[in-house]
């Protein structure tokens, strides 16, 4: 991880926000012959007895569920909006440009769940993101035998946090002049750039 003081975030409730505010996680760990894999799943953040739990679920019997069988060690990379600032925006522009960006890396020790507590992360994950208890889509409304079939090919996860890293790179390392310009060009792109545009704002008063 890209590790300067002036671009981390010290206020863990921040940080705690922004994994659940950006849930979709990319899920990395190494197999037994030490080659990295990878998967991209949605994550619930959980505080239990002052420990912080992602739980999930991956396909069965793939490459990374197989890694995890052999070495349980994990890292949950959590990211949220991103954009390139041009030097030409700096009040000296012959540097190098740059990109905006934040992320969060949480790493633990996974470990398999049961089947019933496998039943209880999908209709979690269903509901929770179906947000309409009405919707024919949620888990209870699913037939009993599809889901048996289905809960054959899927196995859920559960990972204590054991470390948590951050970098929060919003232009921190820059003169008043020139933040002020970044984050005015960033709000004309929309999208993404006004994003972390917002994100600079509220760091505006800290910092100068």
């Amino acid at each position: 991880m890209y590790s300067l003081p002036y671009f981390k975030e010290k206020d863990a409730g921040v940080v705690l926000q922004f994994m659940k505010d950006n849930p979709f996680v990319f899920l990395c760990g190494v197999d037994k012959d030490n080659k990295p894999v990878a998967s991209q799943v949605p994550v619930f953040i959980d505080e239990r007895d002052g420990k912080l739990f992602l739980t999930g679920h991956i396909m069965r019997s793939t490459d990374h569920h197989k890694a995890f069988e052999e070495n349980p060690n994990a890292l949950a990379v959590f990211t949220g909006a991103h954009t390139y600032v041009s030097a030409g925006w700096y009040t000296e522009p012959k540097q190098a440009s740059t990109w905006n960006y934040m992320s969060v890396h949480a790493k633990g020790v996974l470990r398999f769940l049961d089947y019933n507590e496998l039943l209880e992360v999908l209709k979690r994950t269903t509901n929770h993101f179906e947000k309409n208890p009405h919707s024919p889509a949620n888990f209870e409304a699913l037939p009993e035998d599809y889901v048996h079939r289905l809960a054959k090919a899927i196995v859920a996860f559960e990972i204590e946090v054991k470390e948590i890293d951050n970098v929060f790179k919003l232009s921190q390392n820059r003169d008043e002049k020139s933040y002020h310009n970044i984050m005015q060009k960033l709000k004309e792109q929309k999208g993404d750039g006004a994003t972390i545009a917002e994100e600079m704002q509220k760091r505006l008063s800290k910092l100068f």
